[in-house]
């Protein structure tokens, strides 16, 4: 069965452009020219995977986002004109999994989508894959990340780099290791990606425990420090 694809844009040139790419492509696309338009349709057809403008009508991407991320955890990869650093890091620590500066190049936008669905699917084909440590407990089969025994909301993004680090404890992992390991080897990123999710993890994880920690390696990464506590 093929794929849905949710494309939010509302400059019809680049919705029918994008039709046609990921038709080609063997998507079902479903295309909405604004966000309210885009919200009912992502909540009438469940689609695998969106692609989302972040300037539309009515309501923009990051309201879109928001909402999208209150009730799921669907890959979503952000479009726009807009290529500053403040907008990149906005989308990523409001959960985007993927940003794309237009104009982009047909062969890497369908790549980052590749790769953005591969990392998501593997998460449901893998063994069971849980790894608990004091107060925290990360369960990569049903995404969900538990600290100090409540249930707190972390993307799928956040949820496989922390897994990746806590799989193996006082391992440091530079910046590159972990773009190439958790988001891919064909990720158009940058090391800043990896901060603005460290941060983000952090954020939740801070003071819960003095068994393990996020510790920053200065000049080299990050690792998941245990200490004797």
């Amino acid at each position: 069965m093929a794929k849905k694809i949710l494309v939010i844009e509302d400059d019809s040139n680049i919705a029918e452009l994008l039709r046609l790419y990921l038709e080609r492509d063997g998507f079902e696309v479903l295309l909405a020219s604004d966000g309210g338009k885009g919200l009912s349709s992502f909540e009438q057809n469940a689609p695998d995977i969106v692609l989302l403008d972040i300037m539309l009508p009515v309501l923009d991407g990051w309201g879109v986002l928001r909402e999208i991320r209150a009730q799921s955890k669907v890959p979503v990869i952000m479009l726009t004109a807009k290529g500053e650093t403040f907008d990149k890091v906005s989308g990523l620590e409001m959960g985007a999994d993927d940003y794309v500066t237009k104009p982009f190049e047909a062969k890497e936008l369908l790549a980052r989508i590749h790769a953005v669905m591969r990392r998501y699917g593997d998460s449901g084909t893998a063994s069971a894959r849980r790894l608990s440590f004091d107060k925290l407990e990360i369960d990569m089969d049903s995404f969900e990340l538990t600290v100090d025994g409540k249930k707190v909301e972390a993307p799928p993004k956040e949820m496989e780099l922390l897994f990746h680090l806590a799989s193996s404890p006082n391992r440091v992992y530079t910046r590159n290791q972990l773009l190439d390991e958790v988001w891919g080897f064909d990720y158009f990123g940058d090391s800043r990606t990896v901060d603005v999710h460290i941060k983000r993890l952090r954020e939740k994880l801070e003071n819960v425990s003095d068994k393990w920690s996020l510790k920053t390696v200065w000049g080299v990464g990050y690792k998941f420090e245990l200490t004797d506590g």
